[in-house]
């Protein structure tokens, strides 16, 4: 049995402890101690890293009532080693883990809403609500999280017992047997947990909801607390930065000057596509009529164009064929008839191209994968 060094103290970061027993076994060594400050993963919370002795700890997990330390060196059975746990890892996980009792207590008992999904990400943590909540109403959820962070209320975190707990009104996602370890955040939450936690909501810093989507009948929310919703604001303010110097404009204006080059780019986009238009109909223009084919190969027009410059192009001869695209990245076809039934010479078509497609007997369009060359050929053998 592993003594739980972290129940008793979650910010203890070294400590010193008996091997127990050591296994090789595939990518390390499975280490047990008498003692562990280590958390193995549970409750949400990735497990630990650090080192036990010169040992590099790469995970950590329960087996019963044991902690295993996955550890990429073997260590001396009955050997006593020094612990170090990864302090800054473990300090950013307590402060979203906290934060996130915070937030998922205040929408119970503001809004009777569930969390009944949980997860942690190296870098904040997604919590899935059993409701939907407005815009509104997730305004005052951050903000009430946040005014219970400056609150710097305690945290306490103990194994209540079994009398005591039938007493209690607390938030768990699944039935409990055994020993069951409480977290309580006066005014917000009241909740089962495993894993390590601030001692005062102070430490936890400032608590941001960075987005909320619609998820399997409710809400799932993205969050980050403490240092991580600093690294996340920096990185946010360094990408309005690079927006504001791209478009000439002010940080804070950024939105309008976005606007506006959307605005320019339809505008740009209305023109190109008339260009385009009018370029399909003068190319239509400069065909003579002809009793065959008429094959065009162009890297100009847009799909409306190339399908004008067809349509102009079927009254002047059998089959007008338009191409569009490389040898490398194959060719966008549409063909348009109004004398030769389209739908019926498509499979013999498709084939000799290596393409695929279909449509109309009056048009067909699809994709060739054969080169320009093999193409133009099988137009004069085939769309007479």
């Amino acid at each position: 049995m592993t003594e739980r060094l972290y129940y008793a103290d979650s910010h203890l970061f070294v400590f010193r402890a008996r091997v127990t027993r050591c296994e090789e076994t595939d990518g390390g060594f499975l280490v047990t101690l008498d003692r562990t400050a280590f958390f193995p993963e549970g409750g949400g919370q990735p497990a630990d890293t650090g080192f036990l002795g010169t040992a590099r700890v790469r995970d950590v997990r329960e087996r019963g009532e044991e902690i295993i330390h996955l550890c990429g060196a073997p260590l001396a059975v009955g050997e006593t080693v020094e612990g170090g746990v990864d302090r800054e890892q473990r300090l950013r996980r307590m402060q979203n883990h906290s934060g996130e009792h915070i937030v998922s207590g205040l929408a119970h008992r503001l809004f009777g809403l569930e969390n009944v999904g949980f997860h942690m990400g190296e870098r904040g943590m997604s919590v899935d609500l059993s409701g939907e909540l407005t815009e509104e109403q997730l305004a005052l959820l951050e903000t009430r999280a946040n005014e219970l962070v400056r609150a710097d209320l305690p945290v306490r975190a103990w194994f209540p017992a079994p009398e005591e707990l039938a007493a209690l009104d607390y938030r768990s996602k699944k039935e409990l047997s055994g020993a069951v370890r409480l977290v309580e955040i006066k005014g917000a939450d009241l909740c089962a947990c495993c894993a390590p936690h601030v001692a005062r909501t102070g430490e936890i810093g400032q608590i941001k909801l960075l987005n909320a989507e619609r998820h399997r009948g409710g809400l799932r929310l993205t969050l980050v607390c403490g240092m991580d919703a600093l690294d996340d604001h920096r990185l946010r303010l360094e990408n309005a930065g690079e927006v504001s110097r791209a478009l000439s404009v002010p940080r804070e204006k950024i939105g309008a000057g976005v606007e506006r080059l959307l605005g320019e780019r339809d505008g740009l986009k209305e023109r190109v596509a008339a260009l385009s238009l009018e370029l399909a109909r003068r190319m239509a223009g400069s065909e003579p009529e002809t009793a065959g084919p008429i094959v065009v190969f162009d890297a100009l027009l847009d799909e409306i164009a190339l399908r004008e410059l067809v349509n102009l192009l079927a009254d002047k001869c059998a089959v007008a064929a338009a191409f569009s695209g490389s040898d490398a990245e194959g060719y966008r076809y549409i063909l348009g008839s109004r004398r030769v039934d389209l739908r019926a010479l498509a499979p013999r078509f498709n084939a000799a191209v290596s393409g695929r497609g279909g449509g109309t007997p009056e048009m067909i369009q699809g994709r060739a994968a054969a080169s320009e060359a093999a193409v133009r050929a099988a137009c004069l053998d085939i769309l007479r």
